[in-house]
């Protein structure tokens, strides 16, 4: 992929001019991974951020237990690790690609050095940083609070909105999607079941198609404050 284009096709860098995104692709550097290959892990220097150009990377942590847990899944023109332009230190979870793709590294000091020349670009990493803080916030209120239907009632629906697809493939493996719900396998497979067999969904392999997304938005909101429209849900 064209480095330049690459660059462009970030959305945190989305309204820049042409002169601002060619002085960023001037300093990235294209890296590509392959499917299950680790790019950095958590305890390491953090020298720099990284976004997708193609493919899709994982965000996780290991509890001392060697539990894994999702923190977030990130796709092509999405960006991840930028704390690390502010912070510095060391990254504070680990990353791993999905899928084999394409990855643009920005140095950490020299990425700054384009800040300090750039305050509209400053000002975009400051909107993203509190775009991801409201993720997490988010993502910890519903693992705390809402069962496990629905944290997958809310995902399903998630996907539906981004793809715009009734029919969708799941973006993780089932093993990998259920550390990012805060569930088990087994317990992410009888509850799949449970949808399909109350009409809500249909499975077919990978595929998932959304059969009643009004009944998914009512389970995914209201299990959030103790209603219980879809039946008791383990976790």
């Amino acid at each position: 992929m064209e480095k330049t284009q690459a660059v462009a096709d970030i959305g945190l860098f989305s309204g820049l001019g042409t002169k601002e995104l060619a002085a960023l692709a001037g300093i990235a550097e294209m890296r590509h991974y392959g499917r299950g290959q680790d790019i950095f892990f958590s305890g390491d220097a953090a020298e720099g951020f990284f976004s997708v150009a193609s493919g899709k990377v994982r965000i996780y942590q290991t509890s001392l237990s060697g539990k894994e847990h999702i923190l977030h899944v990130f796709g092509p023109g999405e960006v991840f690790a930028e704390v690390a332009v502010f912070a510095g230190g060391v990254y504070p979870a680990s990353a791993q690609a999905l899928e084999e793709g394409e990855y643009l590294f920005f140095p950490r000091e020299r990425f700054r050095r384009l800040l300090a020349d750039d305050p509209d670009l400053a000002m975009n990493m400051l909107g993203l940083l509190s775009v991801r803080l409201r993720q997490l916030v988010k993502k910890l209120e519903d693992l705390s609070l809402r069962e496990v239907p629905a944290r997958l009632a809310a995902h399903l629906l998630l996907l539906g909105a981004e793809s715009k697809k009734r029919v969708l493939s799941l973006d993780l493996p089932k093993g990998q999607l259920a550390a990012y719900l805060g569930t088990i396998p087994e317990t992410l497979s009888r509850v799949l079941r449970r949808f399909a067999d109350e009409g809500l969904i249909s499975l077919s392999g990978h595929a998932i198609e959304i059969l009643d997304a009004p009944r998914l938005e009512t389970l995914a909101a209201g299990a959030a404050t103790g209603a219980a429209p879809f039946g008791p849900g383990g976790r």
